[in-house]
This record gives structure tokens, sequence and C-alpha cells, in this order.
């Protein structure tokens, strides 16, 4: 079963109401992303199936931003949002909350600075000017290979340690 992609956004809104929190659109996008990166790596498959496209700002998708624009820089604020509406499965939200445990403290600019360090965005972009705007999608394998590398890296740290 695929995940509707509004269905994540209204479960990190959840979120952010629920832990006083604030997540603007530009966050949102980032979340969206790394949540997309790391199921790619944990279950092997998409999370969701709209495309991330590497604007300047760092990996988004676009008419979720549109939907969200109208909040600028300010953090999205929809109340009242009952979790028990949210149409995901329990596995899915739990997965959510690792996502905002991991990334949810950090704000918006931080982890536009993150994704700008990370291959798949520096890959999708290549040979662009900093500042030219971009439709070029990241590529979820691409995305699947940083990410397990990445996770390979860090467990391997982690033995070297102990």
């Amino acid at each position: 079963m695929k995940n509707n992609i509004e269905e994540i956004v209204k479960y990190f809104i959840y979120l952010s109401n629920k832990e006083g929190r604030p997540v603007t659109n530009k966050k949102l996008q980032k979340l969206l992303y790394y949540a997309q990166a790391w199921y790619l790596v944990k279950k092997g498959k998409k999370l969701y199936e709209d495309d991330i496209e590497a604007w300047v700002h760092g990996p988004t998708i676009p008419h979720i931003y549109r939907q969200y624009k109208e909040y600028g820089y300010q953090p999205i604020t929809k109340e009242n949002i009952d979790v028990n509406s949210i149409k995901i499965t329990s596995d899915v939200k739990d997965f959510l909350d690792t996502i905002w445990k991991l990334y949810g403290n950090y704000d918006a600019d931080y982890l536009e600075l993150l994704t700008h360090q990370e291959d798949p965005w520096i890959l999708a972009r290549e040979g662009l000017p900093s500042g030219i705007t971009s439709k070029r999608i990241i590529d979820t394998n691409l995305m699947k290979d940083f990410y397990s590398k990445l996770l390979e890296r860090v467990q391997n740290e982690e033995k070297k340690s102990k």
C-alpha cells in the first residue's frame, strides 16, 4: 500500500503541534525528504510516490510547497489535527516518529545546510550556479545508496568505539 503524502504531512504537523516545535514549509520539505530517504534504506521501497526536486533551498516537493506557501517562513498553524483521522498505518507513524526525533529539533536553515552537504542534492544540481532555480528530480536510487552508506559508516564507527 502506497502512503498518501498529504497524510504524512498532516502527521508531521500534528507532531509539531503536540510537541510545541514549530514546523515551517521549508522544514516540512526537509522532513519529507529525510523520511523518504530513510524509508528507502530501512524498507527498500518508497514511502510516497511524489518526486522531490533539487531546489535552491534544498529538496522540495513542489505541490506540497505550494499548498503551504502562504505561511512563508512562519510556522504552519493547523490546529486540532486528530491523530486518529490520519490515514497511515501505525508502523508508518512509528517510522515518522523516529524521523521527527532525529530531525525535528533542528530548524529549517540547519536542515537546508545539511542537505546541501549530501550527495543526492549536490548531484541533482550538478552544473547549476548556486542561486539558479531547478526542477531537477533527486534520484531515489541515489538517495537509497547514499544513506545506506551513511548508515553503514555510522554503524562501523559505533563498533570501533566499543
